[in-house]
């Protein structure tokens, strides 16, 4: 497998696990602990897949899919260390309303994720 093969399957691993977990999170209309799960392994995954692309690009660049894919990858950190806090504490109010952060958090996510797909 070329090494393009394996940083895109890292991002399609992100996309998986993050969809996963933000929709049903969505669905259940109530943060649980595997969701949380979800958030950490597609932030891994994401991760992993954007340092495998930095390396084949031969180093960050600054571009609109650049911009928007560090942003990301920073929203997805809040996004998965606030739920981490908001099932911590317990607190129920947040519990059942943090859905609605999720699938704003996945729906800026998926910018960088389509361009990087559609300019590659």
């Amino acid at each position: 497998m070329t090494p393009g093969a394996v940083a895109a399957l890292w991002m399609v691993a992100a996309l998986a696990c993050y969809s996963t977990g933000v929709w049903s999170e969505r669905v259940a209309a109530r943060l649980k602990p595997w969701h949380l799960i979800m958030f950490w392994l597609g932030w891994a995954c994401d991760t992993t897949g954007t340092a495998r692309m930095e390396q084949l690009a031969g180093g960050l660049r600054l571009s609109f899919h650049g911009v928007t894919g560090a942003v990301a990858l920073v929203l997805m950190l809040v996004h998965a260390g606030w739920a981490t806090v908001v099932l911590a504490r317990n607190d129920e109010r947040a519990i059942f309303s943090f859905h609605r952060f999720s699938v704003l958090v996945w729906t800026l996510w998926l910018v960088p994720f389509v361009s990087g797909a559609l300019f590659s």
